[in-house]
């Protein structure tokens, strides 16, 4: 696993994870708008139900953590101000 750490910006949304596999469920992502959506987790927090990346849902968020297969793992995050 890469440990260099990465920030990057997104809209975060709840949207299906790992289908077709044992972990197939909806889940939090971040999507940057570039075509790459990750899985969104936060260091240490639990992969399948974690009530600080509920309260992430429809905002947009820059985070900094590390890229993990199709996941990223949040060390920090700012929410942007809303327009």
């Amino acid at each position: 696993m890469d440990t260099d750490r990465v920030t990057i910006s997104g809209n975060v949304k709840r949207q299906r994870i790992a289908a077709g596999s044992k972990s197939d469920r909806v889940g939090v992502v971040l999507d940057d708008g570039a075509g790459r959506i990750f899985a969104l987790r936060r260091a240490g927090g639990n992969p399948f139900s974690d009530p600080a990346m509920d309260e992430l849902v429809g905002k947009t968020i820059t985070a900094t953590g590390i890229v993990a297969g199709g996941s990223f793992i949040m060390e920090r995050w700012d929410v942007a101000a809303k327009r």
